[in-house]
């Protein structure tokens, strides 16, 4: 079986089928857990007295794994031996070994998080046509997009496509942290209900986030008491300089990348559809704004300046804020000037 294509995982966790060892590896220690446990689901039916919490003891005895995957439970059916935050090592090969030859019909699964791909345990598990080996690194983008879709499904509500866009640029890709802010996004909205933009915002947004977005919206349109304003209560909210001036910068690549499409001829909502991540629909008009203010060569120079302010913000006396407040402040300024 050896290791799974991701586009095979999901069928793979509702049905692993005559596999005896599944090792799951990667950098998302949360997207581990959700897909061990689905295997836990798929594996017992819910009956906990199928399901073997390994402790590392158990290893001492090479066999001990592949004894209770053969073993029959009172209530029949097939048991499933956990075996958590595992290393590569003689032990756990060994006993990953003995289990892939055993009798089965249990299936045993090692969360390894830091287990490389040139690992003995991983080479074993691959190798053989009884062990699967699933990657678990973190989703951005469009996958991390269709995740956020796929629970929020299974939590009972419908999301629209235009929330589970602006949910994947602001929940990040640890998947622990993300299932939690969509389980109360889901009670949020109640059974069968529907997740729209403006429910996500109201329910996952941080407050300092959404006064940076704010004031570097009207910083690029030239509004230069709403940026300053929208900058104080971002400050005021936990906002730090250096992540000041790099959702700055951010802001101004993206639409540098848009503000070249308009120079070759696209109409500035059409350039705003070709990015990547998409736009947030409410940020839409402002930024249409903003790419008939300014041109390519101006971002381009802006871009530098933010670069420079970063630089100060580490590396001079001056106090961090007053860079990061400044940095703004002077595009909000430049931005009114092209009015």
């Amino acid at each position: 079986m050896a290791k799974l294509d991701a586009r095979r995982v999901a069928a793979f966790l509702a049905d692993p089928g005559g596999c005896r060892v599944v090792v799951l590896h990667g950098d998302d220690p949360g997207l581990i857990r959700e897909r061990c446990e689905a295997l836990v689901r798929t594996v017992t039916e819910g009956d906990a007295l199928r399901l073997v919490e390994a402790g590392r003891e158990m290893l001492r005895a090479p066999n001990a794994l592949a004894n209770e995957a053969a073993s029959s439970p009172l209530t029949g059916g097939r048991v499933l031996v956990r075996l958590r935050d595992a290393a590569d090592g003689k032990p756990v090969v060994e006993a990953a070994r003995a289990a892939l030859a055993g009798p089965g019909p249990g299936l045993v699964v090692i969360e390894a998080p830091e287990l490389r791909t040139s690992a003995a345990l991983f080479k074993a598990v691959e190798a053989s046509p009884s062990g699967a080996v699933i990657a678990c690194y973190r989703e951005r983008g469009a996958e991390l997009a269709g995740s956020i879709g796929r629970i929020l499904q299974e939590l009972g509500v419908a999301p629209e496509p235009a929330a589970t866009e602006w949910l994947a640029q602001r929940l990040g890709e640890d998947r622990m942290l993300l299932r939690r802010e969509l389980e109360k996004l889901a009670l949020f909205v109640g059974p069968g209900g529907r997740v729209t933009p403006e429910a996500a915002v109201a329910c996952v947004a941080e407050g300092s986030a959404l006064d940076l977005e704010e004031a570097l919206m009207a910083a690029m349109t030239g509004d230069v008491a709403t940026a300053d304003k929208a900058l104080d209560t971002a400050f005021g909210e936990g906002a730090n300089p250096v992540q000041v001036v790099r959702a700055a910068l951010r802001h101004v690549q993206r639409l540098h990348l848009a503000s070249l499409a308009v120079a070759a001829g696209a109409a500035p909502a059409g350039a705003l559809e070709t990015l990547r991540p998409p736009v947030f629909f409410r940020h839409k008009p402002m930024m249409e704004r903003a790419l008939r203010l300014w041109r390519p060569a101006a971002l381009e120079a802006a871009g530098q300046a933010l670069l420079e302010a970063e630089r100060r913000t580490k590396t001079t006396g001056l106090p961090a804020p007053t860079i990061a407040r400044g940095a703004v402040t002077t595009l909000a300024r430049q931005a009114a000037a092209r009015r």
